[in-house]
């Protein structure tokens, strides 16, 4: 069987490793399909779920706040500072944390407040979407 080797990795420690047929993730400009002996490439990702259909035929999700992506013909390294579990996603935490920055968001007094509130809601937004996603596949 062919396969490709992926490693996700957060800033705290490795999430997955292990073999896979495909892997789909969200791309800068789009969603991105990977399958072994796809063409080198090194992008930046956007937040939102990594969907790893194992060797086995199971699938694994992770949830990546953002990141850089890096292919080579038979290895995936996807590098993230917060990188959860599809298992480990916590949608009552995952909505806390949203609604403090749509707040942070009306309460932002200049430019750079402001960016850091659309970027931690747009954050919270994907990882509710990844979970809802997780808990669709179940």
């Amino acid at each position: 069987m062919n396969t490709i080797h992926v490693d996700v990795v957060s800033a705290e420690e490795s999430i997955f490793s292990g073999e896979a047929r495909f892997v789909a993730l969200p791309g800068e400009a789009g969603e991105l399909g990977i399958l072994p002996r796809h063409t080198p490439l090194i992008t930046r990702i956007r937040p939102g779920s990594v969907r790893i259909e194992k060797a086995d035929g199971s699938e694994e999700f992770v949830f990546v706040a953002g990141g850089i992506l890096e292919v080579q013909p038979n290895c995936v390294t996807v590098l993230s500072d917060t990188a959860i579990r599809g298992k480990d996603l916590d949608e009552e935490k995952a909505n806390q944390a949203k609604a403090l920055a749509e707040e942070a968001l009306k309460n932002a007094k200049g430019d750079l407040d402001i960016a850091r509130a659309q970027s931690e809601l747009a954050v919270m937004a994907a990882q509710i979407a990844a979970l809802r996603k997780f808990r669709q596949k179940k």
